[in-house]
């Protein structure tokens, strides 16, 4: 049985964009909380994330994108010893505070982290407890509650400095991953496989897209066993042809039923499904490495049993 990561850090809870804001510290707590009474903390590996550089982060991002962020958190952070205004918003979804840039680096750097030591064989694969989530954050902006998009750069990561020839992305997150598409679209190095709620924010990946892009867009109310089906329709078909030799998950669990910013009928269950499914592949065709980040899940009880689920799979316990 390989070693299973846990990477996180305790900047990843200082980020807040404002009370009752969805997307909060607390999540991490729920999802700590749960996997101490289930006593999964015993049998992973945890790991502190590091701060992933900026030129790191250029491997997917624009550096004027990573330069308006680090000019955000400055003036944040003048602001806030002037006892002036303690966020600003990005958008209308997304917010920052002083600590949301560390919050963000820390979420970078542990996907980062977790690739170099799954690459070396120190672990087998590893899970990102990490905030704020990424898989929206495109080239250039930060949008739906995302600042950098740490799946993208930790892939682009693999193929650059590793010299891997091939890797997948798997995303299923509630809503559509368009950040990561827009930074791998018409990538031959990257296979990119999701479902997603549609229609449903951000409103994209859907019809005409590139061809290393496989979108399953899914109706509201759909239950596991129909994702189920899909998923051995249309992704795991696509994964075995491709052969990826890493694979990186955008784990959302927003898509739980449980979760009132979808409308989707996942249950612990399905998550525990698919990561078996993607193990297998990987297992197959990738030495077993995966590297998995938190993207969405929003309802604190049913995160915690899903992120359980995820780990169990991963930890083969």
């Amino acid at each position: 049985m390989g070693k299973t990561g846990y990477f996180t850090h305790p900047d990843c809870r200082r980020h807040d964009m404002g009370r009752g804001h969805p997307e909060c510290p607390e999540r991490l707590d729920a999802i700590e909380d749960r996997l101490l009474a289930a006593r999964l903390l015993d049998v992973v590996e945890r790991r502190e994330a590091p701060l992933a550089s900026t030129d790191l982060l250029a491997l997917a991002h624009e550096r004027l994108h990573v330069a308006s962020i680090i000019g955000l958190a400055e003036e944040l952070r003048q602001q806030e010893e002037a006892g002036g205004y303690d966020h600003v918003h990005i958008d209308p979804d997304t917010a920052m505070n002083r600590h949301s840039l560390n919050a963000a680096l820390r979420a970078a750097g542990a996907t980062l982290a977790a690739t170099d030591a799954v690459i070396a064989g120190e672990l087998e694969n590893a899970f990102c407890a990490v905030r704020p989530p990424g898989h929206h954050a495109t080239r250039s902006r930060a949008m739906g509650f995302c600042i950098f998009n740490q799946v993208a750069v930790a892939a682009r990561y693999a193929l650059e400095h590793h010299g891997l020839k091939r890797v997948a992305v798997v995303d299923f997150d509630v809503h559509h991953g368009n950040g990561t598409e827009d930074i791998l679209s018409g990538d031959e190095r990257v296979l990119m496989v999701g479902i997603f709620q549609h229609p449903f924010y951000p409103y994209s990946g859907f019809g005409a897209h590139a061809d290393n892009m496989v979108n399953l867009p899914i109706p509201a109310y759909t239950k596991g066993p129909a994702i189920r089906e899909q998923i051995e329709k249309h992704w795991l078909p696509r994964l075995e042809e491709f052969r990826p030799e890493m694979i990186f998950v955008s784990a959302g669990f927003d898509a739980h039923r449980e979760d009132d910013l979808g409308q989707l009928g996942l249950v612990e269950a399905d998550y525990a499904w698919m990561t078996q499914k993607i193990m297998d592949v990987a297992k197959r065709h990738a030495k077993g490495r995966i590297v998995s980040s938190l993207e969405g899940g929003y309802n604190l009880d049913a995160l915690g049993r899903s992120v359980e689920a995820h780990l169990r799979a991963l930890a083969d316990v």
